[in-house]
């Protein structure tokens, strides 16, 4: 099979809306992708190329108010993202697929494996899933919702969004950049706006703020690879370690890799990387 190929993409009809998904066929174990807040499918063509060039069904969605899927008003919750992941599961005939999660996404299939353990053979989180941001004595819903509230990029220019990115991540060629790009509905008039609306990505956050991976960790039966970006950015990684111990922790079976010096979207930057230390763990039998 030719993994170069591009990807199949459709649209799935999931509980009264339709997902967006983009598949790289095989007959190997099946992969569901499930990408962060506010980002889109697209950023996991990398990895996806990466797993297919094996054999295995590749599977990326657009979650629910994302990229092309359908964006309904409310229902931004982890009981509505998780259902959306369990009927699409059943609908694409995924036989116990391995999820790999980044970000909020991490998050989402956690809270997935805690409710559904047996339906899947494996988790795989990138920078996220043991996100616990009400965590700590000095965390409070209001100062998150200031601090985490995104920027208002509405009506700017896409080539300017562009090099914004570009000057974060110089080390980006254009398709990681473009995968990126593919956050944003592209207008008209070549200005952009975030596919995902701010009442929505605060409905998210807020789900976020009331969720504790900590007490989810003993309902997870499910193998699980936790990846994890190390930023230059020293004082930032304390905490972060702080949250990946007690993950370490409260897992039943769990391997955990630091990236160092790589982005939060370890899957856009380290694609290959990632995917082969995913396969690794496969062939040597960790998700059996």
């Amino acid at each position: 099979m030719d993994a170069t190929l591009t990807p199949l993409q459709s649209r799935v009809a999931v509980r009264g809306i339709e997902i967006s998904t983009r598949e790289w066929p095989g007959d190997g174990r099946p992969f569901l992708l499930v990408h962060g807040l506010a980002s889109n499918a697209r950023t996991w063509d990398g990895v996806a190329r990466c797993l297919n060039e094996l054999g295995h069904r590749v599977v990326a969605i657009d979650q629910r108010g994302h990229g092309l899927s359908g964006k309904p008003d409310h229902g931004y919750g982890f009981d509505e993202v998780t259902a959306d992941l369990h009927v699409l599961i059943e609908t694409l005939s995924l036989d116990r697929p391995l999820l790999v999660g980044q970000s909020w996404g991490g998050n989402v299939i956690l809270d997935y494996a805690s409710r559904w353990p047996r339906t899947l053979s494996g988790l795989a989180l990138v920078d996220g899933g043991f996100i616990e941001l009400s965590a700590g004595s000095d965390a409070s819903w209001e100062k998150v919702a200031i601090d985490l509230r995104p920027p208002s990029l509405a009506g700017t220019p896409r080539n300017e969004i562009k090099e914004r990115i570009a000057s974060f991540h110089p080390e980006w060629d254009d398709e990681q950049l473009e995968m990126t790009l593919a956050n944003f509905e592209t207008l008209d008039d070549g200005t952009v706006r975030p596919w995902l609306t701010l009442e929505r990505h605060m409905e998210i956050l807020r789900a976020i703020w009331d969720q504790k991976p900590s007490e989810l960790y003993g309902r997870v039966e499910a193998p699980t690879l936790i990846a994890v970006a190390e930023s230059s950015r020293r004082e930032a990684n304390p905490r972060k370690r702080e949250e990946v111990a007690r993950a370490e922790q409260g897992l039943t079976k769990v391997a955990v890799r630091w990236f160092t010096d790589t982005a939060h979207d370890i899957h856009v930057e380290k694609p290959r990387e990632l995917a082969d230390w995913i396969l690794a763990a496969l062939a040597e039998g960790f998700f059996d």
